[in-house]
């Protein structure tokens, strides 16, 4: 995923059919130490990850690290069939919620009995109090802060004035310890997929004393956890070693004894070294290598589907219209609107697809991902979104459509554009600058748009940052187009959907903020639904935002689908979503392992990893 975030990226009973197990019986591709593979399994995820602070993490590099490293309420594993369920971890058991009177919802975890920190003191109810309490504070600002947005109390937490200072800077979420083994957590309403939030890292525990110290998780010395595994040993940008948590109470459920997880972004490097034989797993493989590798190792070479969207975002504070347009008030962002849907009509996703990233991607015409199951929990959420002329999503990603498509766009854009007839381009197109991050398949990318927009007249300037960099380019809005991604936290569309409220630290199009503050131009109408939200003509906070408030306390599940095809309605509609295509996920796994594991979200599991 160039750097595969996390999105995703928590599913339940659709997701378990995604089984990614790579299990095999027969002989390895190559002679590995009888000793050694006891003892250890060696794997790339990708570089160094941002961090493995399990509150700040935002990539999967670095989840599939903390699930390793970190013991949640819950946890992802395989059932005897080898399906992929939700189970008790820290917790002795998941219980159901007992509803209180005022449709609020209320759940008691025991904590498990023996489970220590690496340094040997008790597990203990506070320290998940304090880690969601931080996790969710308006100080840390965590890119999945967001995520305790179902937990009472969290609306204070995340308030702000209008200054933009915490306006309730003692507000707590509705999460307190009973006694030491005893937590209590009260939710807003019912949550479907409470579990999976509940084995998402950012859910993890940290201990207070020890996250004082603001580089805790970047030295072996500091880095106090509670998982199965310890980490040992950490070389920076080369090598992160962890060894089995003898004070973990399910240590004896582990097989593996040490992960090496070797660190590095250059995928040539990976299948070398896989190759060899040094490496056992890599989680990345060269574009232009993938049909090679395909017909080299066809037992070795993995390729499944991920519920993640790889699109395009545009700053909607960005002007693209001519320096003289007539345009005023509302008809500024109804133009600009229908502007950037009109250029998503002109990328050629298949090309894409079939020719740059050669991955088994998927043209993508919705926003919410492939895999993501809608109100029935079999059919996919995007098979009913959009249009509904006969194909699935917002528009025709056919490669019969494309010419179609074309020549639309270019009739539409004549309304705000001079078009010179002869040369067949726009001639007061503004300049665009189109911002991504260092990978070969994002490159290949943002230079065939560059291309096919240069051919009716539009100019655009690439801007090449490494990952760091551009997650703070498009946090602070300095750009006009950005790639991006987006996978799924859980199996609900209102992962994909609640990011983009106007205090969501992850609406990065900047929807309800800056100049966009004050746009009414947005309608929605939730009368047939039981509710009494109707806007005409309102601003994003007024529409958008209230109607992911009305989606979350939902209890009916038809109504509540419904009301989430409305809210990507309004989404896609803006144009600052552009979708490309729809992730797969792409690894190598020496066919001698037995034991591996993948989740939906794309989270890599080795514990259990044996050798034939």
């Amino acid at each position: 995923m160039s750097t595969k975030r996390i999105v995703s990226l928590i599913l339940a009973v659709a997701f378990v059919l995604l089984n990614f197990a790579a299990c095999s019986k027969g002989i390895g591709s190559v002679n590995i130490n009888k000793k050694a593979a006891k003892e250890s399994i060696s794997v790339c995820l990708g570089s160094e990850p941002v961090s493995i602070d399990p509150a700040i993490n935002s990539d999967t590099n670095g989840a599939s690290l903390l699930v390793h490293l970190f013991s949640g309420l819950a946890k992802w594993t395989q059932d005897k069939d080898g399906k992929l369920v939700v189970v008790p971890d820290a917790a002795k058991k998941l219980t159901k919620g007992e509803k209180n009177k005022d449709g609020k919802v209320t759940y008691k975890y025991e904590i498990k009995d023996g489970l220590k920190w690496t340094d040997g003191r008790d597990v203990m109810a506070e320290d998940f109090v304090f880690a969601w309490q931080r996790a969710a504070s308006f100080d840390l600002a965590a890119k999945y802060g967001y995520l305790f947005s179902v937990i009472d109390g969290y609306d204070k937490v995340a308030a702000s004035d209008k200054n933009g200072n915490a306006a309730y800077p003692k507000a707590k979420l509705n999460v307190k310890a009973v006694n030491s083994d005893t937590l209590e957590v009260t939710l807003k309403h019912d949550v479907p997929y409470w579990n999976e939030l509940l084995a998402f890292p950012a859910f993890f525990p940290v201990r207070e004393d020890v996250v004082k110290n603001n580089a805790w998780a970047n030295d072996p010395a500091t880095l106090v956890s509670n998982g199965v595994y310890k980490i040992k040993t950490w070389n920076h940008n080369s090598l992160i070693t962890v060894e089995k948590n003898e004070n973990h109470p399910d240590v004896s459920e582990i097989s593996m004894n040490r992960i090496n997880f070797y660190l590095s972004d250059d995928e040539a490097n990976m299948v070398a070294n896989f190759k060899k034989g040094d490496w056992n797993f890599i989680d990345s493989v060269p574009t232009k290598s993938i049909k090679t590798i395909k017909e080299e190792y066809p037992d070795e070479y993995y390729n499944a589907g991920l519920p993640g969207t790889y699109y395009l975002c545009w700053n909607i504070n960005k002007n693209i219209l001519p320096k003289n347009t007539k345009l005023k008030g509302n008809k500024v962002e109804k133009a600009r609107a229908e502007i950037r849907n009109t250029l998503s009509l002109l990328i050629d996703r298949n090309y894409i697809v079939e020719s740059v990233t050669l991955g088994g991607q998927l043209p993508a015409a919705t926003f919410v991902a492939t895999r993501i199951t809608d109100a029935d929990g079999t059919t996919e959420f995007r098979n009913s979104a959009g249009s509904g002329k006969g194909f699935d999503g917002y528009f025709d990603t056919s490669a019969e459509a494309f010419k179609k498509n074309c020549d639309s766009a270019v009739k539409t854009l004549k309304k705000y554009y001079k078009y010179d007839g002869k040369t067949k381009k726009f001639k007061n197109f503004p300049k665009l600058n189109y911002v991504y991050d260092s990978d070969e398949s994002n490159k290949a990318i943002a230079e065939n748009i560059k291309s096919t927009f240069a051919k009716i007249g539009i100019e655009v300037t690439l801007q090449n940052e490494d990952i760091n960099t551009l997650l703070n380019t498009r946090k602070d809005g300095d750009f006009t187009i950005a790639r991006n991604d987006c996978f799924a936290d859980y199996n609900d569309p209102i992962s994909f959907l609640d990011i983009w409220t106007s205090s969501s630290s992850n609406n990065e199009v900047q929807f309800g903020k800056f100049a966009h503050k004050n746009v009414k131009v947005y309608n929605v109408d939730l009368t047939k639904y039981g509710s009494k939200l109707k806007v005409k003509n309102g601003t994003w906070s007024q529409t958008y935002d209230k109607l992911i408030n009305e989606i979350k306390s939902c209890t009916d599940v038809e109504n509540r689908y419904a009301m989430m095809h409305l809210a990507e309605d309004t989404l896609m509609q803006s144009g600052c979503i552009t979708p490309i295509y729809y992730y797969s996920d792409n690894y190598m796994l020496n066919k001698s392992v037995s034991g591996f594991f993948a989740n939906p979200l794309g989270y890599k599991y080795f514990m259990y990893c044996k050798y034939a």
